[in-house]
């Protein structure tokens, strides 16, 4: 993806959609901060080319190989966070594991049967109990004003 010299004083919104991007070029911008998640899920993400004044997103432990020249510093080989010898400074939880998600990003994806709140709840969502309970409340609550109400209805 080309995006050098198209004047962006800021990350595109757009680009949250191009997370299949294998290269990606914004040299020659005037580009001054990148924020923090532009590039969430970017896990394909391979080369990045960005104004010298820019680092690269996750910092260079992110990235293989970080080369400078005159107007730009090149980003390359994305590394995987999860299989680093650098302990995460926000290990996932019990019962889960740990993905790629962008340069420097993870993100803790749940085991099977678990999920919910740093997935510790075992087995599925009882849809058939909460249906049942929620559906039978309702007729009872509708049936109790019906009932209650009906005598205020004035007939012609």
């Amino acid at each position: 993806l080309d995006l050098s010299n198209c004047s962006l004083h800021s990350v595109p919104l757009g680009l949250a959609e191009a997370t299949a991007a294998i290269v990606l070029d914004l040299t020659e911008n005037p580009l001054t901060t990148v924020p923090d998640g532009s590039f969430l899920g970017f896990i394909h993400l391979q080369s990045l080319a960005v104004p010298l004044t820019l680092e690269c997103p996750g910092g260079s432990d992110a990235w293989q190989d970080v080369t400078v020249d005159r107007s730009s510093r090149l980003c390359q080989g994305q590394r995987n966070p999860c299989n680093s010898s650098v302990e995460l400074a926000w290990p996932c939880p019990e019962n889960s594991v740990c993905v790629p998600d962008g340069p420097g990003l993870v993100q803790c994806l749940c085991d099977n049967p678990f999920h919910g709140y740093k997935c510790l709840r075992e087995g599925t969502f009882p849809m058939l109990l909460f249906g049942g309970i929620l559906g039978t409340a309702t007729v009872s609550l509708s049936l109790l004003l019906w009932g209650t109400q009906r005598r205020k209805v004035k007939t012609p």
